[in-house]
């Protein structure tokens, strides 16, 4: 087997990735934008849905787990009495309910009682989750519906607002990594007496990246490494330290100037990111990542 040649291009892509095309679809684009074949993303978006969508290219793709843990903020539209199989607009009807009478005040109360916070929720069977190996939506598409235990998220705010249409809601929602919008949806409908499910869902930021500075596939221009990781920490070390980090070795905090619980990016002399360290212990860290 030929050596695949080590990638030469290495950044973050901050992709407002379009409807219709699936997350990986956008890997694909990306890499032949670039030349490169070492591309990840980090937090699948459903094809229908749109926004921010972060993309990592050589080196970046080792950064990806950290990017992933990063909170998420989506709009998207609620709209009750009716439940699809998906649990959005692109399911089968499940089930219609005459909610005529729905009060914004309850809608809002329901929210604040029971979807706001540290909750539990249960993976939708269209996600990626895996069970025994496979994806739920691969069983999904088989017809296959099996027990999904419930998962500890955290929804940090969940703005709610009504529309013209006296069955729409739209609604803003920042939240933990591995929050499922579609299943708020679900939920909120059954809260109120009926059903629910979501629509137009739109990925407005990861962390601190934001539709903003976000571009199409075909027009994105990749962050350098230390931006990639700039929700974290960073500490800059001098040429000795710079080579112990080269060489996966482990640091005293204190004396690497590493602040709070970490993780830390830690940058050479030059401004070159080295490496993302986590906590080791009480007073030391170790690399989680070497990339330099």
């Amino acid at each position: 087997m030929a050596n695949r040649k080590p990638p030469t291009t290495h950044g973050l892509a901050v992709v407002d990735k379009p409807s219709g095309v699936t997350s990986h679809d956008v890997v694909a684009m990306l890499r032949r934008k670039f030349g490169e074949r070492q591309v990840g993303h980090a937090g699948t978006l459903d094809p229908d849905a749109t926004g921010v969508l972060l993309v990592g290219v050589g080196k970046a793709t080792r950064l990806l787990r950290f990017l992933t843990d990063l909170g998420k903020t989506y709009t998207a539209e609620i709209v009750f009495g009716s439940t699809t199989d998906s649990l959005d607009s692109t399911g089968v009807v499940t089930g219609t309910f005459d909610m005529d009478g729905l009060a914004a005040d309850t809608v809002r109360a329901m929210v604040v009682q029971h979807l706001t916070g540290a909750i539990h929720q249960i993976p939708p069977m269209v996600s990626a989750v895996k069970i025994d190996g496979k994806r739920l939506h691969e069983l999904a598409r088989e017809g296959i519906e099996v027990e999904r235990a419930p998962r500890p998220v955290t929804v940090y705010h969940f703005d709610i607002e009504p529309t013209a249409d006296p069955m729409v809601y739209r609604a803003e929602v920042h939240c933990s990594k591995g929050t499922y919008i579609r299943t708020l949806a679900d939920d909120l409908g059954r809260l109120c007496g009926g059903g629910a499910h979501l629509r137009n869902l739109r990925r407005t930021a990861v962390g601190s990246f934001t539709v903003a500075e976000s571009a199409d596939p075909d027009d994105v221009l990749l962050l350098p490494l230390p931006v990639a990781v700039r929700d974290y920490p960073q500490v800059t070390v001098d040429a000795a330290a710079a080579a112990l980090v080269g060489n996966g070795r482990v640091l005293d905090r204190v004396r690497a100037g590493m602040h709070g619980d970490g993780p830390w990016a830690v940058l050479g002399p030059d401004g070159v990111l080295l490496a993302m360290y986590e906590s080791f212990g009480a007073d030391a860290a170790k690399p989680a990542v070497v990339v330099a």
